[in-house]
């Protein structure tokens, strides 16, 4: 029963080859009965020639040598998809040898799951395949136990890659002449031309042969091309140890450079002029931090120069909000501020439940309002938890909706007789919907910065990511930038006089700008003509001053 749908597959495979291979087999026979039936009857067919007595033309050679030359190279290439493999040790690792098709040659290294690697090792429609399948045991634990082994293991690999190629080119042989031969004796049906059909393809095996040896590149293993995981492997020198310790490094250097700008830009500063008196409240506004280590040791460097009184995060601290990146966050305990912070889609119930139990944090939720650092400041969490980044569409109601519930808690607030000074929320959907409620109101989420006066009258400051998008922004073609604002509020009105924008390089960048802003208001106070300014806004000196009671550091 099961030799039946066989050698009907075959049959149908034998008739479509055969149609190639021989075309005018079938005209020539039947040629010469049609010219007979003529010349009896000495009539033609309507639209025949007017020579009927012709026979039909002889089929071409080049027909022929195509039909072969498919046969071969289909039966050879079923032949190494077979057979033509070989399980072979090198070194410490087992790995799986395969010769496959190729229009351009070369050599590719497979080394799963961490991606692969090719080198322009040789020019022939031919390439090698290395499958490394595993480390053995044994022969590892060996190389432990007599670290004097590895002094010779290069040598030990290229005899076993010889042995290896041996083989595989032995195995190979068989595998073409094989599969060749067994393809044109189903094809053809004769055994001379089956035997012509694995004599041609052990002459373009070794032909490719040749062809490898005579373009073989020995240097191509010095400028190999990663895919995979090991895309980055040309990037990263020396073990996970010392890459840790210089990002350890890095981090400090990128924080010791925010102080070094910050005092360059305090005696050289060209700003618009503003100095803050001794009584001017400092807020530091942070967001997405995403899970960078480094932001901790900027936000520390910013907190310890510009003597802040309270740091406002408006989310997305973590990634996945998962209880093991909770670790993270315990650096905020040292920062030496107050920390106010929000729930931003990035962020759990389980991040939120962790950071209330830090003595300097303040959780707001569910417009939860709190006196801190001289401010009355509210906010809520976000609407969505998207770690994964899906459907930002969809979460844009949800998103208006939580911004009209915290309108309602401000507007409660200030029917009480306690008006809040800042509203702080993640995403800028909820932020709009708090206009006229507040005077001030942060969020983050979009990685840019934004600044924009509401309709009725409320001011929307969108900070960027102070983590630089955090760890993912590696995958991104350039580093992402990393962004911080310092807030300077008037401690009578509590109304914002003037911020600084500090903007840094990304990962593995070290560049610093730091920018001075004030807001329209100030600004027309300031212009000729206007009343003399108040004290804590402008100055007629060219550049800040450090005020006797308090430090000035104008970024």
């Amino acid at each position: 029963m099961v030799r039946v749908p066989f050698r009907a597959a075959a049959d149908r495979v034998r008739h479509r080859l055969s149609q190639l291979v021989r075309p005018a087999s079938r005209s020539r026979t039947a040629a010469p009965k049609a010219s007979r039936a003529t010349v009896r009857t000495g009539a033609t067919a309507p639209g025949g020639p007017k020579a009927p007595h012709l026979a039909a033309p002889a089929r071409s050679p080049w027909l022929r040598a195509l039909g072969m030359l498919a046969v071969v190279v289909l039966g050879a290439w079923l032949g190494l998809l077979a057979v033509g493999s070989i399980r072979t040790p090198v070194g410490p690792m087992d790995t799986n040898m395969t010769l496959r098709p190729s229009l351009t040659g070369g050599s590719k290294i497979n080394v799963a799951p961490l991606g692969a690697l090719e080198l322009d090792s040789h020019i022939a429609p031919l390439r090698l395949d290395v499958d490394v399948d595993r480390l053995d045991p044994e022969r590892s634990q060996a190389l432990v136990d007599q670290p004097e082994r590895f002094s010779g293991l290069e040598d030990e690999v290229t005899r076993d890659v010889a042995a290896g190629t041996k083989e595989l080119a032995v195995r190979s042989c068989v595998a073409v002449i094989s599969g060749a031969t067994a393809l044109g004796l189903v094809v053809y049906r004769r055994p001379r031309r089956a035997l012509a059909a694995g004599g041609l393809a052990l002459t373009l095996l070794a032909a490719s042969g040749v062809s490898a040896y005579a373009t073989w590149n020995p240097k191509s293993v010095l400028e190999p091309k990663f895919s995979g995981l090991l895309s980055s492997a040309p990037s990263l020198v020396g073990d996970a140890r010392s890459i840790v310790t210089e990002f350890d490094m890095y981090q400090q250097e990128l924080a010791r450079l925010v102080t070094n700008v910050t005092k360059l830009y305090d005696a050289t500063s060209s700003l618009p002029v503003y100095q803050p008196d001794p009584g001017t409240i400092r807020a530091l506004h942070v967001s997405d931090i995403h899970l960078n280590p480094a932001a901790w040791h900027i936000i520390a460097s910013l907190v310890e120069q510009y003597e802040i009184d309270v740091i406002i995060d408006s989310g997305d601290t973590m990634d996945h909000g998962s209880a093991a990146e909770n670790g993270f966050l315990d650096p905020i305990r040292d920062l030496g501020a107050p920390y106010v912070w929000v729930r931003g889609n990035h962020d759990s119930t389980v991040t939120q439940d962790y950071l209330e139990k830090f003595r300097n944090v303040r959780v707001l939720d569910d417009g939860k309002a709190v006196n801190v650092g001289g401010l009355r400041i509210a906010g809520t969490g976000d609407a969505s938890f998207t770690p994964d980044r899906t459907g930002p569409g969809r979460n844009k109601a949800a998103a208006q909706l939580e911004g009209a519930r915290l309108a309602t808690a401000l507007r409660d607030q200030e029917r009480a007789g306690t008006p809040v000074d800042i509203a702080v929320a993640h995403d800028p959907n909820t932020a709009r919907a708090t206009d006229g409620t507040v005077p001030l109101v942060l969020s983050g989420h979009l990685h840019r910065r934004i600044n924009e006066q509401l309709k009725l009258g409320t001011r929307l400051k969108v900070e960027g990511s102070t983590g630089g998008g955090g760890l993912r922004a590696v995958q991104n073609e350039k580093p992402e930038k990393v962004h911080a604002s310092v807030l300077y509020l008037d401690r009578s009105t509590r109304r914002l006089q003037a911020w600084d924008e500090i903007t840094l390089g990304g990962l593995g960048l070290t560049t610093a700008e730091v920018s001075r802003h004030l807001p329209e208001e100030n600004l027309k106070k300031d212009s000729p003509g206007s009343p003399s300014p108040t004290p804590s806004s402008a100055s007629s000196s060219p550049s800040p001053t450090r005020s006797p009671g308090r430090p000035t550091p104008s970024p």
